[in-house]
């Protein structure tokens, strides 16, 4: 995969994406993250990239004109790689559509499901804005998706790419050294993870679940599928209402919901 990242201040990326995971991945080859900075793309001489709105109000807004040209010339640039290595003109024609996302309040909530999809890609270009906004023929033109991580706002677009590209990278084959973490984690399930212990036994007078240490895998699964739909109707009760649930998972909840409402009473 390729990773574009389009911001004012590189600096601000280069340590998470040279750090951890993100850093093990782009030394072993699993992905290439670049981050350019938009300015450097500008068309006049003192290279602004913002101006005051048309029709009056505070802020400024980003222009077009160096968000365009910066989103073009790493397309160009992404299908030249890929002919130099002699792929086909399938992967040549993917390589010359990336997604394009911009890191809005407006955009869609970001989740788990659209990590799993983003990690389907071949390429991805991350839009960073600062200021009050981006000129509309940004969105309406340029960019394939409106990216939000929550209802608030911050001073810009680095922090949320940061998160997106993060979540996004750990999905990819063999970035993380046992791929089964990245399956069994919260929301990968639709329900929260079920709690984890290790070493030693017993910490103080804290003792470790006895299934856990009994070596019967399947009654352990099924601790961990008990576990997990009880944190999940503790902390998040909607997500189980989209999760395709079992009739043990049922008559699970169902008791639960009814020692809650015991210990209430």
């Amino acid at each position: 995969m390729r990773i574009d990242v389009l911001t004012l201040f590189p600096e601000m990326c280069e340590g998470v994406f040279g750090s951890s995971i993100l850093g093990k991945a782009r030394e072993n080859g699993h992905v290439t993250i670049n981050t350019v900075n938009f300015r450097d793309y500008s068309d006049n001489k003192h290279q602004t990239v913002d101006d005051y709105p048309y029709g009056g109000g505070g802020g400024m807004v980003l222009k077009p004109q160096p968000i365009f040209a910066a989103v073009e010339d790493l397309v160009a640039k992404a299908a030249a790689e890929r002919l130099a290595d002699n792929e086909s003109e399938e992967s040549l024609q993917e390589a010359v559509k990336p997604r394009v996302i911009l890191m809005c309040p407006q955009g869609e909530r970001f989740s788990q499901k659209k990590a799993e999809e983003l990690a389907q890609e071949s390429h991805l270009i991350f839009v960073c804005g600062h200021y009050e906004g981006y000129d509309e023929r940004i969105r309406e033109h340029l960019v394939t998706d409106e990216l939000s991580i929550g209802d608030y706002v911050l001073t810009g677009g680095e922090l949320p790419a940061m998160t997106v590209v993060d979540s996004v990278v750990r999905l990819l084959p063999g970035v993380l050294g046992n791929e089964m973490s990245a399956v069994t984690d919260s929301f990968s399930t639709g329900l929260l993870e079920y709690p984890h212990y290790t070493r030693p036994a017993q910490f103080r007078d804290w003792k470790v679940p006895d299934v856990l240490i009994s070596g019967h895998h399947a009654n352990i699964e099924v601790w961990r599928r008990e576990q997990a739909l009880k944190r999940t109707l503790e902390r998040r009760p909607d997500l189980l209402e989209h999760v395709e649930l079992s009739k043990e998972d049922i008559k699970l909840i169902e008791r639960l919901k009814n020692e809650t409402d015991g210990t209430h009473a």
